[in-house]
Parts: C-alpha cells; sequence; structure tokens
C-alpha cells in the first residue's frame, strides 16, 4: 500500500463486521459521539472519526486491528485524550480505538516489587493503589489525575520526578501488545535484566501507537520514601534561575523534583486558580526544588547545601515548605500552570529539552527568537533534567502571522534546541504537529531507518497513521 493509496471508507458492511467482532454494545457512530473523540489537548484541532470502539479485552482488539488491517482501514489508539502532540488525532478517519475500559490493576506483587495493570488506568489512581501498600510509581505527568497509562506509554512520559527516578522507561517491564495483523505478542520479560536480543519492550515506549497497540503493563516498583520537602527560591532573572540548576546537582545533592516557572505563568496561576501567594515585584522566576527520602536530617542538610548554592545565583528568598499542605499548594501550583495559560490566551506549546547546562542560552534565545517575531511566551518545566515547555502566546501577533510566519519562529526554536545538544520533544512526544520538525534533529538515514521499523510492524500503515512521519 503505496502513501498516496486512500483507506477504506467504513461503509454498512464493514460496521456490521466490526461489531460482529468487538459487539455491536461498543460500537458508536452518532455524531456526538465522533465529536468526543474528534480532539485531545492539542491547541484546538479536531478530526472525526468514522467510528469510535471501545473493546473491553485483547481478544476483541486483535478481531478488530485483524479486520482493519485486512481491509485497509485506519485505526487511531486513544487514551486519556490529553496528549498534547496531536497523537490521539483521527486525521484519516477511519477507527477510533479508544483503550478507556481497560481499567484494570491486575495484581500488585508485593514479592517482586511488581504491578500488572490495563493501559485505560488512569495514572494518578494507580499510584495512590500501591502508595496504600508503602510502594512507589514516580512518573506522575501533570495530567497524572485524567491521563491513562497505556498514553503515558506511548508517549514515553517523564514528569517532574524524572530527576532523580528516571522516565517511564525505567519502570516498564513487558507489555501485551496487539499488532496490526491481530497477532498478541509479550515483548519482554518480567525481569530487571533484559539481554536477549532486540528490545522490543523499549521500542513500543514512545512509538505513539504506530506500531501496535498495548493491552497489558508489567511495571517495576519502589519502596515509598515516606519524607519529603520543598523548597521555592525566588530569583530577579530568568537566566539566574537556570544557571542555578546545574551548580545543584555539581554541589553533590539529588532532588527528587526541580522545577522552573516564569513569572507571568505564576501570576496567571494566582488569577486562575485563586491562589494566595506573595509575589514580590521585582521577581521574575522560581525554582521548585523537592527532596525526598527517609530521614529528615539528612533532607534539611541537601536544603542547606542547595541554598548556599542559590544564593551564588542572585536567589533573594527562599521559602521551605515542610507541612503538607504548603508542599501541596506549591505543586498545585506548578501543575494549573498549563490549564491557566490555555484560559488567557491563544497558544502552541513546544517541549524543548537541552542539556541542563545549556538552559540560560535556551531561556535567551527563546526570548530573542520571540522578540524577532513578535510572538510573547511563557516558560515552565522539569528544569533538573533540561526539559522546558514553552507556551507560546499570540498577544499582538496578527491572524497572517500567527497562522503563517510562527512557524519560521517555532523552527529556530528547535534549531537552537538542537544547537544546543537537546532534541524537540522530552516527553510530549511527536504525534502530527511536531512531524515536520523532525528532520531538525534527525538525518534521512534516522528518519528511513524509522520507518523501515515501521514498516516491518506494519506494512498496510493501518496504526495511527500521519504521525511521527
Amino acid at each position: 500500500m503505496s502513501a498516496s493509496t486512500p483507506y477504506t471508507k467504513i461503509n454498512q458492511e464493514l460496521l456490521l463486521q466490526i461489531k460482529a467482532v468487538v459487539g455491536a454494545e461498543n460500537v458508536f457512530t452518532e455524531q456526538a459521539i465522533l465529536e468526543d473523540y474528534n480532539h485531545d489537548e492539542t491547541e484546538d484541532l479536531r478530526y472525526n472519526p468514522e467510528v469510535v470502539v471501545k473493546p473491553v479485552d485483547t481478544a476483541a482488539v486483535s478481531a478488530l486491528l485483524r479486520l482493519c488491517n485486512e481491509n485497509h482501514v485506519p485505526v487511531t489508539p486513544r487514551g486519556g485524550g490529553t496528549g498534547l502532540s496531536g497523537a490521539a488525532l483521527p486525521v484519516f478517519g477511519g477507527v477510533l480505538l479508544s483503550m478507556e475500559r481497560f481499567k484494570s490493576i491486575i495484581s500488585i506483587d508485593m514479592d517482586n516489587l511488581q504491578a500488572t495493570l490495563e493501559p485505560g488506568v488512569i495514572t494518578e489512581e494507580f499510584m495512590n493503589a500501591v502508595a496504600e501498600k508503602g510502594l512507589l510509581y514516580p512518573v506522575d505527568p501533570s495530567s497524572k489525575g485524567s491521563c491513562f497509562i497505556g498514553g503515558n506509554v506511548a508517549h514515553g512520559s517523564g514528569g517532574p520526578r524524572v530527576v532523580k527516578y528516571g522516565t517511564i522507561r525505567e519502570y516498564i517491564l513487558n507489555l501485551e501488545v496487539v499488532l496490526p495483523t491481530g497477532e498478541i505478542i509479550w515483548t519482554g520479560a518480567n525481569t530487571l535484566k533484559y539481554a536477549s536480543g532486540y528490545n522490543l519492550t523499549q521500542l513500543m515506549i514512545g512509538s505513539e501507537g504506530t506500531l501496535g497497540v498495548v493491552t497489558k503493563i508489567v511495571t517495576k516498583l519502589i519502596p515509598r520514601p515516606q519524607l519529603s520537602v520543598v523548597m521555592l527560591g525566588s530569583f530577579l532573572e530568568n537566566e539566574q534561575a537556570c544557571a542555578a540548576v546545574s551548580a545543584i546537582f555539581r554541589a553533590g545533592v539529588i532532588p527528587s523534583a526541580l522545577e522552573f516557572m516564569e513569572r507571568r505563568g505564576v501570576e496567571w496561576v494566582i488569577r486562575f486558580d485563586n491562589i494566595k501567594f506573595d509575589l514580590k515585584d521585582d521577581i521574575q522566576a522560581f525554582l521548585m526544588i523537592e527532596f525526598d527520602g527517609n530521614d529528615m536530617d539528612v533532607l534539611l542538610r541537601d536544603c542547606e547545601r542547595v541554598n548556599e548554592v542559590l544564593e551564588q545565583f542572585g536567589c533573594t528568598e527562599v521559602l521551605l515548605a515542610d507541612t503538607a499542605q504548603q508542599k501541596e499548594d506549591l505543586w498545585r501550583m506548578r501543575r494549573t500552570m498549563a490549564e491557566s495559560v490555555k484560559s488567557n490566551s491563544v497558544y502552541k506549546e513546544e517541549d524543548t529539552v537541552v542539556p541542563r547546562a545549556a538552559l540560560p542560552q535556551l531561556i535567551n534565545g527563546i526570548k530573542e527568537i520571540g522578540s524577532r517575531y513578535g510572538f510573547e511566551s511563557v516558560c515552565y518545566g522539569h528544569a533538573g533534567d533540561g526539559n522546558l515547555h514553552i507556551n507560546i502566546i499570540k498577544a499582538g501577533m496578527s491572524d497572517e502571522d500567527w497562522k503563517n510566519k510562527l512557524k519560521d519562529g517555532i523552527r529556530e526554536l528547535f534549531q537552537l534546541t538542537a544547537d544546543l545538544g537537546g532534541t524537540i520533544s522530552g516527553e510530549h512526544g511527536i504525534g502530527l504537529v511536531q512531524k515536520e520538525f523532525m528532520s531538525i534533529k534527525y538525518s534521512e538515514i534516522n528518519l528511513n531507518l524509522m520507518r523501515g521499523i515501521k514498516m516491518v510492524f506494519d506494512p498496510n500503515r493501518i496504526m495511527n497513521p500521519g504521525k511521527i512521519f
């Protein structure tokens, strides 16, 4: 099937076959439902599927994919719909495959510190379930209260605690996957080590549903730290805050989270969420730093060392939050920042990541590029691992420039990121909206290798077409 060959439209006969293999009660064609599933959290993009299917087990997913593959019907897997790269948008119509009914935590293995669960489990619910047993699943994206763990796997999610614990790649041991042909495989083994051929588990992580559909997930768990403290450092300049980040690690401490927040983002959060916070007139940036562990004396010594580092970079004030409410208030401010920005203006969000020592150059470059192209920006993110979310604000930019000129500015942002040794997405994925920028970071050789992998798994190109490439 060539790239220019149109996909098969779903006629009445195909619809009846779909209902036969997954159950008529799990198939939806009503216009209102199609519109519910025609978008995610990516800007204002909307693409209607021809049919929404909500299977209840792996066998039904297998039968559906086999049918769609034989008939060249495109399939777009979808998790919680919280994505920011357009990976869940059914750009070619076809079947929207919602995994929302795969919501079982199958087992929590206390002997091996592992869990087996389905991809439709909400991430925070899983975190809470293992926390009740004294365990920690540390992958907690900002949308943890609504995103599915299957979507986290599909996008290689991170979140604020990557800096100490690593991304989701460190916690996925094994995956049950339905291939486009309907065949069902396990990608690896439920072991901490794996040196048995190509690592298909890692290949599936971050593949955005372009290679197959994940139906079961085996995760690693770790003992849950009992204590935590949170510091908030205030800075007169963005560059000062960014420069302090790598110095914190050079001082020999490893925070469990290290977040950057720009002043305007904090201002908008205060208004949006009615948060009470004493925002000083001259403060332009903040670093929020968390330490966790089981010995408060050790945590406080780490805070003291960090405080010394912050002073060297012009930090004017450090707040220490050690009560549960104080910590919750600071985390609430950080986690609602994306929503508050979205509520204030037309915007686009980019997800850049660079070596953390390059953060000052990145923040400077973002502002310089914005001034040349006429857009404003609000930056925040996981500074401890060099990951900045750039919220590009339309502000006074004309509609024509926003539509046509802005893309050149975004390309410059990504080129700057690549020149600094980084890449164009740290945790949001490529999906639909970033694919045109892949050549900035990857050569044609790299891209052809990726395309070749895609063709091995999915020669008919039915799985989430139009994404990544």
